[in-house]
């Protein structure tokens, strides 16, 4: 599998677009992931992203999109977080990239007052639409495990039961390498997503706290999830994702150091190309 970034570890540092980019290359990842919202790029920042990135040849591979409304009661919430997903979608096209990683919301109310199984149905009815579109384009939709009480997908036995209810090729799920540690799920039961999965999301923890550290500076044990993705037979890409570095100054070291720990894990556990 390829070795990707997502780019937001650079914006978190106070890092302009560009300098990112051109820094992700320079360390050596294969891709990059763009944490970059459609609504909020400036034409010349849309084009900046794209030149950039082919003129490195730093494909795309996935854009991060958090769209909680999707889940929302109101009516009007969902067509908006709908018709904003499709502008991600349609951004994935204008990019060449492979997928749109969609983060869904949470039950509202502690599971009171609103139905849980109607927000369900809410996410499912509007996956469906969206997955319609996405395959229009060619893109796929990867559906992100977030390791909170309240989220819709929190366990691999719920990203099964919505991609198996959504029943849609294009809509498929994201394998978050902390998360599910966070989230207590063992190792073993990454073999339930064989046919499901499209891309993958590493990083370390402290196995409390969400944390997006370099691995090795954590208490993750990576070995047993990356041997059982590589039983996967997936052909795209591994990101990491990274949040605040202690030391903003120092950014370049602290993505440098996940990357060079990643590289040694995929090589070991059989998912490198080099």
């Amino acid at each position: 599998m390829k070795l990707g970034l997502i780019n937001s570890a650079w914006a978190q540092a106070g890092r302009d677009t560009a300098w990112g980019i051109q820094k992700t290359k320079e360390i050596g990842f294969d891709t990059i992931d763009l944490f970059a919202d459609p609504l909020d790029l400036e034409i010349q920042e849309r084009q900046l992203i794209r030149r950039e990135c082919e003129r490195l040849d730093l494909p795309i591979v996935s854009l991060c999109c958090v769209a909680t409304g999707l889940v929302d009661f109101n009516p009007s919430v969902q067509r908006f977080h709908v018709d904003r997903v499709t502008q991600y979608l349609e951004l994935a096209y204008e990019y060449s990239a492979k997928n749109v990683l969609l983060v869904l919301g949470e039950y509202i109310w502690n599971r009171e007052v609103i139905r849980p199984e109607d927000q369900w149905g809410f996410a499912i009815e509007n996956c469906q639409r969206l997955g319609d579109y996405a395959a229009e384009l060619g893109i796929q939709i990867a559906l992100e495990l977030e390791p909170f009480p309240l989220s819709l997908i929190n366990s691999v036995e719920t990203m099964v039961r919505f991609i198996d209810d959504v029943d849609h090729d294009a809509v498929r799920a994201n394998i978050d390498v902390s998360h599910l540690c966070l989230a207590q799920v063992p190792a073993e039961e990454v073999k339930r997503l064989k046919g499901k999965a499209i891309h993958v999301h590493i990083s370390d923890c402290d196995g409390k706290v969400h944390g997006d550290l370099p691995p090795g500076r954590g208490v993750v044990q990576f070995e047993p999830y990356l041997r059982e993705i590589a039983q996967l037979g997936l052909s795209g890409a591994i990101s990491i994702e990274l949040e605040y570095s202690p030391e903003p100054d120092q950014i370049e070291s602290w993505v440098a150091e996940a990357y060079s720990a990643t590289r040694r894990l995929m090589k070991s556990c059989g998912l490198s190309e080099s």
